[in-house]
């Protein structure tokens, strides 16, 4: 049983103990500067990594850009070798057309989805190994090699393949350097050695690719992909590195992809086509470095905390033990298990400063006792009796009147006119009011009554011992206390005009002090309502 008592008593000292709060103090100090390391190095790490792993992924975005752009270029050369070599004369001789066609298509192996030559009507003149009649006429391509350039269209799906494909086109010219037709060359992407560098390339270990992303048709080719497919990019606002991409940003940062996930990104341009490489790699690969210097510093100053706690709380607690002491015997004095005696100082420290310091003021304190009581029952203010000693003096009367067989009366007195006068003169012109009207009440109050202000602008009377004229005398009391403030009150060379409505109630010995309080607020407002300077009265 006494160490049940004790174990509470214990836990209390120790949470509340200096050495706890000088403990808590140096751990913070420590861990602050765990987290200050954390967030310097890790950053620091951050910034040194970026900037390779920035500079490697352009490298990779270069490399690959430079192969398609190499390749694409070559097509366009054969095509533009190809297109010089077309016999002008066989142009309106469709057989023999498509026989040239035919043998130079088996003499080459970029161009495998097809090779067409198409009219300035944009009709097809031939083409193999696909025959369609399809109408070029709105090609891009195709009206640019008709205005005498060669042109790398934009990647679309064939119709009949359903393979993405890139069209590129040559002007064929006679000897005069007139455009007769256009040489139309398309190429599988996937298929042709076009996007091997592309396709077979990795980043990192895992997660990161390769995107080519043709930004006039806002479409793209992932290399993470099996079969090549040509996926629409995000709409402008989701990926910002993206959106000053297609505006023209050539270079590397961080961005958020479509998917919420953190990215190292670095954009190289294929000057031939107008497209550009995106190397990408997800930060959590790109700075795994960063991560584990993470994890081996929150593991470092785990361990230091612990460290430091238990050599830091044993050394303090050696300093600290006559305090301790002293705390121990004025918590028992407190508890009247010793008596109220100076206690004992053992070194002129500050520990010792401390102790007789308590020792003097705990003299005062004697000296201020009889103070203190006289203001927990009196208003600072007016000098009038405060609620507190009203609520006593209230049973006290009532505990009376039923041994007496007598009544008891309570005037609820509120200001009338007072708010304004606080507002517009201010609260120093209110409290002297205040004191003034306190001043008139106590004139006109019986000597055996009790004045009290309770709050704000409001006083109470408490009359007791009232016999068979009881409510005339109330009235009487209140009368004069209304009369008390007819006259008007001087305030900084300021008249003044208040004025008090009261509510009276009547009670025994059977009434509650919160009955008979609650009552005369009542029927206070009822005689401010009924046009004020009045009273009305209330019998339980």
């Amino acid at each position: 049983m006494p160490k049940h008592h004790h174990t509470p008593l214990d836990f209390t000292r120790i949470s509340s103990s200096i050495v706890t709060r000088l403990l808590l103090l140096a751990l913070c100090i420590v861990i602050f500067g765990a987290v200050v390391r954390y967030f310097v190095l890790t950053n620091f790490l951050r910034e040194d990594l970026s900037a390779v792993v920035e500079g490697q992924q352009l490298t990779l975005a270069t490399y690959v850009a430079r192969d398609i752009d190499y390749k694409i270029v070559q097509r366009q050369l054969l095509l533009d070798r190809l297109a010089d070599t077309v016999p002008v004369d066989l142009l309106t001789r469709p057989e023999p057309l498509q026989a040239w066609l035919k043998a130079h298509y088996d003499y080459q192996a970029l161009f495998t989805a097809d090779l067409a030559i198409v009219s300035p009507q944009g009709r097809p003149l031939a083409n193999y190994p696909q025959s369609m009649n399809t109408d070029y006429a709105e090609r891009d391509y195709v009206k640019a090699g008709l205005a005498g350039r060669s042109f790398i269209g934009q990647p679309e799906v064939d119709r009949a393949t359903q393979d993405p494909v890139l069209p590129m086109s040559s002007p064929i010219k006679n000897a005069a350097g007139d455009v007769q037709a256009v040489l139309v060359g398309v190429s599988v992407l996937g298929t042709t050695g076009l996007l091997d560098a592309l396709l077979q390339s990795r980043v990192g270990d895992a997660t990161g690719d390769f995107l080519l992303v043709f930004p006039e048709s806002h479409l793209f080719v992932e290399s993470s992909s099996r079969d090549v497919q040509l996926k629409p990019t995000s709409p402008p606002g989701v990926n910002a590195l993206h959106d000053r991409a297609i505006a023209g940003f050539r270079g590397t940062g961080l961005t958020l992809n479509s998917k919420g996930v953190e990215e190292v990104a670095a954009i190289a341009a294929v000057p031939s086509a107008g497209w550009y490489i995106v190397a990408r790699l997800p930060t959590s690969e790109a700075f795994a470095t960063v991560t584990r210097t993470q994890h081996f510093l929150i593991k470092g100053a785990f361990l230091s905390i612990i460290f430091f706690a238990t050599f830091a709380s044993i050394g303090l607690y050696f300093v600290f033990r006559h305090l301790f002491r002293a705390a121990e015997q004025a918590d028992r004095m407190t508890r009247d298990e010793l008596p109220h005696a100076p206690l004992a100082v053992i070194r002129n420290d500050e520990v010792g400063h401390l102790i007789s310091a308590f020792n003097r003021l705990l003299l005062k304190l004697n000296d201020k006792q009889d103070e203190l009581k006289k203001i927990a029952h009196h208003d600072t203010l007016t000098g009038l009796t405060n609620r507190h000693h009203l609520s006593g003096k209230l049973r006290q009367v009532l505990a009376q009147a039923r041994r007496t067989d007598t009544q008891v009366g309570l005037l609820f007195m509120d200001l009338d006119g007072f708010k304004h006068i606080n507002d517009s003169l201010g609260h120093e012109a209110g409290d002297e009011v205040l004191r003034q009207v306190a001043r008139r009440f106590s004139s006109v109050v019986r000597e055996n009554d009790t004045l009290a202000r309770i709050g704000g602008d409001e006083f109470v009377v408490l009359l007791s011992d009232l016999g068979s004229h009881a409510e005339e005398t109330l009235g009487t009391v209140a009368t004069h206390c209304i009369e008390s403030l007819s006259a008007p009150f001087f305030i900084s060379g300021t008249v003044c005009i208040v004025g008090v409505s009261i509510g009276i109630a009547l009670g025994n010995g059977q009434s509650s002090a919160d009955t008979l309080l609650l009552a005369a607020d009542r029927v206070m407002y009822q005689a401010k309502k009924t046009g004020r300077g009045r009273y009305v009265t209330y019998k339980l």
